[in-house]
Parts: C-alpha cells; sequence; structure tokens
C-alpha cells in the first residue's frame, strides 16, 4: 500500500503521479494551424485531416504506402567521390552530410526500389527534401542512371517522385553535369520503350524541372505543390510586377497546360496503378486481387537451414567391453 497515493490531498497525489507526455504525438499544420494526432497524420499520408494541406513525406515511408504490402527492395546506387572541391561555407561539406545522415537516417537525397503496384512490377525513385532540401549533387544523377538501367534490364516502367531546392551548391559544375547525365538516363527508358511517369510534390524547383522532372511521358502532381525554375519573389524583383495568385502553383500549372494531373497523396496509388497499366496495354487492375498486408521487409530474408534429421535409434543394447583372449 502506497501511503502518498492512498492518504495524501488530490494535488499533492498529482505531482507525485504526474507522467512525461512525448513531445511528438501533435503536429500543427503550417496552413490551416489545426493541430494534428501523430498517428492519425501517418494514416492519412502526411496530409491535413482539416484543409487537405500535403506535407512533406519521406521516400521510405511512401513507398510503404505505394507497394503492395509496403514490400519493395532498395537498389544499390554507386557512392561519389565524397567531397570532390572541399567546399566550405560555415561549416564543411562532409559535416553537413554527416548531420543530415542523423537527422533523416538515409544515405543521400534519394532512394531507389523495385516492386509491384496492384501487381504491377515497377522501379520507382523518390527525392527527400529533408535531406539538404533534396538537392541535387553526383549520388542523385548516380541514383536516377542507377534506376533506368534497373527499368531497362528488368523491362519495367521508372515512376519518380521529385522533391528538391535545385543543384547542390556545395559540388559546384560537378552538380549542374547531372542534368545532362539524368536526360541521357530518360532517354534510355525511351529508346527501350519503357513508361517513365513523374510526380512533382512540394517544392520541385531550379535544376531539377530544367532537367529529368519535366520530362515524363506523364506528368502528375500534388495540390499546391510549388513547381518553378526561379522561384516567384525572384521573378516578382526581376520584372518589378505582382505576379497572378497561385502563380507557378500545381493547379495553375495545370490549367495553363504543363501537368497532365493532379492528384491529392492518398490517391495517387491507385492513380498510378491505373496509368501503369494503361501505358503497359495491360487489363485494369483488379481491387479485391492484392496480396494480403504483410509486414514491412525491404530485403528478403535468408532463409533458415533445414534441421537434421535424427538417426533411427537402434534397440540392440549397447555392447559391453571386449573380453580378454588368452593366448
Amino acid at each position: 500500500m502506497n501511503w502518498i497515493t492512498n492518504y495524501m490531498r488530490p494535488r499533492i497525489n498529482s505531482i507525485f503521479s504526474r507522467r512525461e507526455m512525448p513531445e511528438n504525438l501533435w503536429t500543427k499544420c503550417d496552413e490551416c494551424g489545426t493541430m494534428l494526432f501523430h498517428r492519425e497524420l501517418s494514416l492519412n499520408l502526411n496530409v491535413c485531416t482539416s484543409c487537405g494541406h500535403h506535407m512533406n513525406i519521406a521516400p521510405r515511408a511512401r513507398f510503404q504506402a505505394l507497394f503492395d504490402a509496403g514490400i519493395f527492395s532498395e537498389v544499390e546506387v554507386p557512392a561519389p567521390k565524397a567531397d570532390p572541391l572541399h567546399f566550405r561555407d560555415q561549416k564543411k561539406y562532409p559535416d553537413r552530410l554527416k548531420a543530415a545522415q542523423r537527422a533523416t537516417g538515409e544515405k543521400e537525397a534519394m532512394l531507389v526500389a523495385t516492386g509491384d503496384i496492384g501487381r504491377t512490377p515497377i522501379v520507382a525513385v523518390a527525392q527527400d527534401f529533408s535531406f539538404m532540401a533534396g538537392s541535387m549533387g553526383m549520388y542523385v544523377g548516380n541514383a536516377i542512371i542507377a534506376a533506368a538501367e534497373t527499368a531497362v534490364k528488368l523491362k519495367r516502367p521508372l515512376i519518380l517522385f521529385s522533391a528538391a531546392g535545385g543543384a547542390r551548391m556545395q559540388e559546384g559544375i560537378l552538380s549542374l553535369m547531372q542534368m545532362p547525365r539524368s536526360i541521357v538516363a530518360v532517354q534510355m527508358l525511351q529508346e527501350a520503350g519503357l513508361p517513365y511517369i513523374v510526380v512533382l510534390t512540394h517544392p520541385t524547383t531550379g535544376g531539377v524541372t530544367a532537367s529529368y522532372a519535366m520530362l515524363g511521358d506523364v506528368q502528375i502532381a500534388e495540390p499546391g505543390a510549388l513547381i518553378c525554375f526561379a522561384g516567384p519573389r525572384v521573378i516578382e524583383q526581376t520584372i518589378r510586377e505582382k505576379l497572378p495568385e497561385g502563380f507557378q502553383r500545381a493547379e495553375y500549372l495545370l490549367e495553363h497546360g504543363m501537368l497532365d494531373r493532379v492528384t491529392p497523396r492518398p490517391n495517387m496509388r491507385d492513380e498510378l496503378i491505373t496509368i501503369t497499366r494503361m501505358l503497359l496495354n495491360l487489363p485494369p487492375a483488379i481491387a479485391g486481387d492484392l496480396p494480403p498486408p504483410t509486414l514491412v521487409q525491404n530485403e528478403p530474408e535468408t532463409p533458415a537451414p533445414a534441421a537434421a534429421e535424427p538417426k533411427p535409434v537402434s534397440a540392440k543394447p549397447a555392447p559391453g567391453p571386449k573380453a580378454k583372449v588368452k593366448k
């Protein structure tokens, strides 16, 4: 029996029985200011349940919601030379990379994976805006080429989710060279006759928009995504005019013919299944034909070795010690 909980006054009791509440249980929507419970927000794929505002989502979480039963296999991307220019601003470039890796838990700003959506095999690529603003460096260029080569080898369509602030300034001209490299990768898909679908998320800007992000056979965007080369603030300062409302947003670009669709994130998977199967001349997917949900497993587990069969036990009694024979 605890005398504090049983005999003390409620006010004193509440001091001793107070529990620590985690600080990351609630997220405030940047658009409407609504406080959203983290589990509810996660189930809605980081889309505000009040106003529909699309927040950033990590590539791994996006892939778990995209692929059948959340199962996918990562594609190995060749690692480029670290800090080729020995760049330093307020921090050294390697220190910035290590800080981004600790914050996101990923190697770099792009994740490449293979798997099935609606029982349709695909190759998918996604940029992580949380990793140095998803900036395009040599690793991103290697990732796009690896994804294109994997798609051509497996004869699968490629779906790319873009989210970037442009080229990575810490790699200078080497980051700009990834623009023609990525265009060559897209050309490989076109020559192989494979679909290339781009999903533009918020924000997609700079050299990414000027290269692989606008070369898809089908261009889809999430609602409210900023898609541009130079930002609206730079344009206003240059032309000294007020820009129209919603300028360079997904809905504005759809209205002016630069996009094919604007699709909310919760509906994106079904949209991609329909478009992918249509481009591959496959029949429509059957909703009830999807595999049952299983645990997320990025790599196949190594099967356990088979147990050895027990040897039959003889019923004959064990032989005793040999008798000595006199000569």
